[in-house]
């Protein structure tokens, strides 16, 4: 069942799930673990998250190209998705992790680059990747793609 990733792209946590369903946090719970679910558990889910029951039974989230929110991305964003730069079910937490460990690297090959040009090279190219997943976390943020529990940015 998705019913995770449907919340979770929705960005609401258990809690609020329960209150817009009606239904306890601990039923949430055991559905999310995959506990069967009533029929009239799956009805108010079904409600709360404007989708149809059969929504809720499948087993992977498909990203319907069709829909509203993919036809407003921006282009070079269509095409990490098609490229699959971002994966299908893209984690911020892994992005940031990338955007971190570009950022050291670069920083670490710059100051190598004062012994040896190659490594300056090398530097610039892992700066302008971080930058990169810089922008993609912005956007990612922007639009609400993460699969993951959204973190308080600080900026």
């Amino acid at each position: 069942m998705i019913l995770k990733q449907l919340r979770l792209s929705r960005n609401l946590s258990q809690e609020q799930l329960a209150q817009m369903s009606g239904l306890n946090v601990r039923t949430i719970q055991r559905i999310e673990s995959g506990h069967k679910a009533s029929v009239e558990s799956l009805k108010c889910l079904a409600a709360a998250l404007e989708v149809e029951i059969s929504t809720l039974n499948q087993e992977k989230f498909v990203i319907d190209k069709h829909t509203h929110n993919w036809e407003s991305l921006p282009l070079w964003l269509k095409c990490c998705f098609s490229l699959n730069l971002l994966a299908v079910q893209p984690a911020r937490k892994a992005a940031r992790r990338i955007e971190i460990i570009s950022h050291v690297s670069g920083f670490v090959f710059c100051l190598l680059g004062l012994i040896n040009e190659a490594a300056l090279a090398g530097g610039l190219l892992m700066l302008a990747n971080a930058y990169l997943f810089h922008l993609l976390i912005w956007q990612g943020d922007k639009l609400g793609i993460w699969y993951d529990a959204p973190e308080i940015a600080a900026h």
